[in-house]
């Protein structure tokens, strides 16, 4: 269910490499609870935007405030503290760690277990290494692949993979959770498992920001999108209104906007 307090906010933010402008003071907000959809051709500015909300890039002007917290020059371990966790287009796993331990890294995100309890294996290490595991099958569970909990990471499917990645990013204790092409790769009926996918983690209390170039899947799973082309917001809306959009179609078929319409 979608909320209405902004849990997002980028507001009039412009990024600059040289004299290039990758992002030209966009702004839009993700909502407490909803699925956004950010979509744009390519070189549109998507990742670029998803790099600056995750602390990967500076802005060169305007402001990303999450939960009413400025993120300028924040690390970025200290903004996935905050609440804000993501995957990447190229799957970025510990191939030779199971699928648990690769969970388990991420809950170690917020742990308060020194060098001193994890050496001499204390009552509290104990207690908070039980805590993560069971809270790693759990996340096994809500994307299908705990029977696999125990296998290496290198021997799932690629399906699967993208799966554990994702897991993992929850394990992080996120408010937001940045999913980056999460898609790419996957066949119709994997791209059908995927949207069950991200909606059960919706579900489960999450709010989405979604990146992707599938517009079946985006149109199927989003509750609102937002379009950029070469660096600027063009449109934000519902999926309905986003798919009849002359701009839109313009953008992605590479007509004229008047014969879009």
């Amino acid at each position: 269910m979608t909320g209405t307090k902004a849990l997002l906010e980028v507001d009039d933010v412009t990024i600059k490499f040289g004299g290039l402008t990758a992002l030209d003071q966009v702004s839009f907000t993700i909502n407490e609870g909803e699925i956004l959809g950010l979509i744009g051709p390519n070189g549109a500015g998507k990742t670029t935007c998803f790099n600056v909300m995750t602390g990967v890039y500076q802005a060169t002007s305007g402001q990303v405030r999450f939960d009413g917290t400025p993120l300028t020059r924040m690390k970025r371990h200290k903004i996935t503290r905050l609440g804000i966790a993501r995957t990447f287009q190229n799957i970025r796993l510990f191939k030779s760690m199971t699928v648990l331990e690769n969970v388990m890294v991420g809950a170690d995100t917020h742990s308060k277990v020194g060098f001193f309890d994890a050496l001499f294996r204390t009552p509290r290490h104990r207690r908070t290494e039980g805590a993560a595991l069971e809270r790693a099958k759990e996340l096994l569970d809500i994307v299908g692949i705990t029977a696999r909990g125990d296998e290496l990471a290198s021997n799932l499917s690629y399906g699967d993979q993208r799966r554990l990645e994702i897991a993992r990013a929850m394990a992080t204790g996120p408010k937001l959770l940045c999913l980056d092409e999460p898609a790419a790769g996957f066949n119709p009926a994997e791209k059908v498992r995927l949207m069950e996918l991200i909606r059960r983690v919706r579900d489960e209390g999450y709010t989405v920001l979604l990146i992707e170039h599938d517009m079946r899947l985006v149109m199927g799973v989003t509750d609102r999108i937002v379009v950029l082309e070469f660096g600027r917001k063009i449109a934000e809306g519902l999926p309905a209104e986003i798919r009849d959009n002359p701009a839109v179609i313009a953008a992605y078929l590479g007509v004229d906007e008047e014969d879009a319409s």
